[in-house]
């Protein structure tokens, strides 16, 4: 009776040791699975398909960092001539007559004002992954003279001190207006409009790749663009 007792309870102890190592594996494995299943889901969120929602939000985000972007920048020489002739009452002596002429270097920046950007300016077309961009207007900014690299040339039999000061302040004056003039020259604009169709491609594409929305395609346009010219 004695031993048969012993070994009930012999077999319900090794019963219970099955159970609870039956138990255990069965908790290690849904462990490893809830470990495989996490590395999975970190796996799909860096590498796989991403919605990253907004992205015209995200071209505003960038541009509202930037605000104001010089997109190019032009320097040029520009020559300037005056005359002056002294006089004596009404009557000119032309015979004393001074002139100077002057060969300045001048600098001139284009911007892009982007604060004033909205939504409307954006269009993204999901089917081929192309952002649509429409700039405004650009700034060109006052011509910098360079007066203190400025080459003089004065000719005349007799230039009064008071003459070379009027020679001077009349070629700053041309100087400055013929630099306004060339630096609105369609030519340079075309140029100083290619480099911000560039710049603006290049300060989007970059910072949308890095954000995970992959090979964006960015077009930028001016509203007076053609369709050729647009890029």
């Amino acid at each position: 009776m004695g031993n048969q007792l012993k070994q009930d309870e012999m077999s319900r102890v090794a019963v219970a040791d099955e159970g609870f190592a039956r138990s255990t594996g069965v908790g290690v494995w849904i462990v490893i699975g809830l470990m495989a299943a996490a590395l999975v889901w970190l796996a799909w969120e860096k590498w796989g398909p991403q919605d990253h929602g907004d992205i015209v939000g995200s071209a505003m985000l960038t541009f509202e960092k930037q605000n104001s972007l010089t997109v190019f920048s032009s320097r040029f020489d520009v020559v300037a001539e005056s005359t002056s002739t002294p006089s004596i009452g009404p009557l000119e002596i032309d015979a004393l007559q001074s002139r100077q002429a002057m060969i300045v270097p001048a600098t001139v920046e284009y911007r892009l004002d982007l604060s004033g950007m909205d939504r409307a300016d954006f269009a993204w077309d999901a089917a081929s992954q192309t952002l649509n961009v429409e700039l405004p207007g650009l700034t060109v900014s006052t011509p910098n003279i360079h007066e203190g690299q400025a080459r003089y040339f004065t000719d005349g039999l007799y230039v009064s001190r008071d003459a070379s000061v009027s020679l001077s302040r009349s070629n700053s004056d041309v100087a400055a207006r013929r630099a306004r003039d060339f630096a609105k020259n369609p030519e340079v604009m075309a140029l100083a409009r290619t480099a911000a169709r560039d710049a603006v491609r290049q300060n989007l594409a970059i910072p949308l790749q890095v954000a995970g929305y992959g090979d964006v395609q960015v077009t930028v346009r001016f509203a007076d663009d053609s369709p050729e010219t647009s890029g």
